[in-house]
Protein backbone atom coordinates (compact mmCIF):
# COMPACT_ATOMS: atom_id res chain seq x y z
CA UNK A 1 0.00 0.00 0.00
CA UNK A 2 1.37 3.45 -1.09
CA UNK A 3 2.22 5.75 2.22
CA UNK A 4 2.74 9.75 2.26
CA UNK A 5 4.49 11.21 5.33
CA UNK A 6 1.51 13.66 6.93
CA UNK A 7 1.66 15.17 9.97
CA UNK A 8 -2.06 16.76 9.92
CA UNK A 9 -0.59 19.96 10.42
CA UNK A 10 1.37 19.34 13.54
CA UNK A 11 4.96 20.92 12.84
CA UNK A 12 3.22 24.03 11.47
CA UNK A 13 1.06 24.09 14.32
CA UNK A 14 4.13 24.59 16.59
CA UNK A 15 3.77 20.98 18.07
CA UNK A 16 7.25 19.36 18.68
CA UNK A 17 8.44 15.65 19.93
CA UNK A 18 7.27 12.72 19.60
CA UNK A 19 3.44 12.21 20.86
CA UNK A 20 0.75 9.93 20.63
CA UNK A 21 -1.64 11.45 19.04
CA UNK A 22 -2.40 9.40 15.85
CA UNK A 23 -6.22 10.35 16.69
CA UNK A 24 -5.95 13.33 16.15
CA UNK A 25 -3.67 13.17 13.17
CA UNK A 26 -6.44 11.03 11.54
CA UNK A 27 -9.38 12.81 11.88
CA UNK A 28 -7.26 16.21 10.85
CA UNK A 29 -6.23 14.78 7.63
CA UNK A 30 -9.52 12.57 6.90
CA UNK A 31 -11.89 15.98 7.38
CA UNK A 32 -9.17 18.20 6.25
CA UNK A 33 -9.63 20.61 9.85
CA UNK A 34 -6.72 22.35 10.97
CA UNK A 35 -4.62 20.64 13.51
CA UNK A 36 -5.23 22.88 16.62
CA UNK A 37 -9.15 22.93 16.23
CA UNK A 38 -9.54 19.38 16.24
CA UNK A 39 -6.51 18.81 19.26
CA UNK A 40 -9.18 21.41 21.35
CA UNK A 41 -12.36 19.29 20.09
CA UNK A 42 -10.48 16.10 21.53
CA UNK A 43 -9.23 17.09 24.35
CA UNK A 44 -12.96 18.87 25.43
CA UNK A 45 -14.46 15.47 24.73
CA UNK A 46 -12.04 13.78 26.80
CA UNK A 47 -12.40 15.98 29.99
CA UNK A 48 -16.29 15.06 29.96
CA UNK A 49 -15.10 11.25 30.17
CA UNK A 50 -16.22 9.28 33.50
CA UNK A 51 -13.36 7.60 34.74
CA UNK A 52 -14.41 3.76 35.83
CA UNK A 53 -12.06 0.99 36.85
CA UNK A 54 -11.21 -0.04 33.08
CA UNK A 55 -10.91 3.45 32.15
CA UNK A 56 -8.38 5.30 34.66
CA UNK A 57 -7.23 7.78 32.26
CA UNK A 58 -9.21 9.96 30.07
CA UNK A 59 -8.65 11.06 26.22
CA UNK A 60 -5.71 12.79 25.49
CA UNK A 61 -5.13 14.64 22.35
CA UNK A 62 -1.69 13.88 22.80
CA UNK A 63 -0.98 10.94 24.43
CA UNK A 64 -4.29 8.90 22.81
CA UNK A 65 -7.96 8.82 22.68
CA UNK A 66 -10.49 6.42 23.50
CA UNK A 67 -12.21 4.15 20.98
CA UNK A 68 -15.34 5.36 22.49
CA UNK A 69 -14.72 8.80 22.51
CA UNK A 70 -13.31 9.13 19.17
CA UNK A 71 -16.38 7.02 17.63
CA UNK A 72 -18.87 9.65 19.31
CA UNK A 73 -16.99 12.44 17.95
CA UNK A 74 -17.05 11.20 14.82
CA UNK A 75 -20.46 9.76 14.68
CA UNK A 76 -21.62 13.31 15.56
CA UNK A 77 -19.78 14.54 12.56
CA UNK A 78 -21.45 12.22 10.13
CA UNK A 79 -18.88 9.82 10.39
CA UNK A 80 -20.08 6.30 10.02
CA UNK A 81 -18.57 3.07 11.32
CA UNK A 82 -17.94 -0.11 9.40
CA UNK A 83 -17.03 -2.86 11.76
CA UNK A 84 -14.79 -5.73 9.24
CA UNK A 85 -13.68 -7.73 12.77
CA UNK A 86 -15.95 -9.55 15.17
CA UNK A 87 -14.98 -11.49 18.08
CA UNK A 88 -13.47 -15.29 17.08
CA UNK A 89 -14.11 -14.35 13.57
CA UNK A 90 -10.16 -13.56 12.38
CA UNK A 91 -8.48 -11.30 10.66
CA UNK A 92 -10.52 -10.69 7.21
CA UNK A 93 -9.79 -6.95 6.14
CA UNK A 94 -6.35 -5.79 6.21
CA UNK A 95 -4.27 -2.54 5.26
CA UNK A 96 -4.32 -2.90 1.46
CA UNK A 97 -6.03 -0.57 -0.91
CA UNK A 98 -7.75 -3.63 -2.82
CA UNK A 99 -9.41 -4.66 0.51
CA UNK A 100 -10.54 -1.26 1.52
CA UNK A 101 -13.00 1.39 -0.18
CA UNK A 102 -12.00 4.01 -2.05
CA UNK A 103 -12.51 7.85 -0.60
CA UNK A 104 -11.61 9.19 2.89
CA UNK A 105 -11.51 6.67 5.36
CA UNK A 106 -9.99 6.77 9.40
CA UNK A 107 -9.09 2.89 9.91
CA UNK A 108 -8.97 1.49 13.17
CA UNK A 109 -5.71 -0.59 14.02
CA UNK A 110 -4.68 -2.33 16.99
CA UNK A 111 -3.65 0.64 19.20
CA UNK A 112 -3.36 2.84 16.00
CA UNK A 113 -5.49 5.09 13.98
CA UNK A 114 -4.64 6.45 10.47
CA UNK A 115 -6.14 8.38 7.22
CA UNK A 116 -6.81 6.51 4.22
CA UNK A 117 -7.28 8.43 1.60
CA UNK A 118 -8.25 6.44 -1.59
CA UNK A 119 -5.62 3.73 -1.16
CA UNK A 120 -2.99 5.46 -0.01
CA UNK A 121 -2.04 5.87 3.55
CA UNK A 122 -1.47 9.61 5.30
CA UNK A 123 0.63 9.05 7.88
CA UNK A 124 4.06 9.95 9.99
CA UNK A 125 4.73 6.20 9.21
CA UNK A 126 4.13 3.12 7.32
CA UNK A 127 1.34 1.39 9.41
CA UNK A 128 0.57 -1.49 7.32
CA UNK A 129 3.36 -4.25 8.82
CA UNK A 130 3.72 -5.09 4.62
CA UNK A 131 -0.27 -5.35 4.42
CA UNK A 132 -0.50 -7.91 6.70
CA UNK A 133 -1.68 -5.23 9.69
CA UNK A 134 -5.45 -6.06 10.74
CA UNK A 135 -8.05 -3.25 9.78
CA UNK A 136 -10.44 -3.35 12.81
CA UNK A 137 -13.19 -1.05 11.23
CA UNK A 138 -13.05 1.69 9.44
CA UNK A 139 -15.45 4.98 9.33
CA UNK A 140 -16.48 6.67 6.05
CA UNK A 141 -18.42 10.45 5.35
CA UNK A 142 -22.35 10.03 5.94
Amino acid sequence: MEWIYDDGGRAAAGFKGIAGDCACRAVTIACEEDYLVVYQELNSWGAEERLTARRRHRSSSRTGVHKHTLRRYLEERGWVWHPTMGIGTGCRVHLRAEELPSGRLICSLSKHVVAVIDGVVHDTYDPSRDGTRCVYGYFSIG
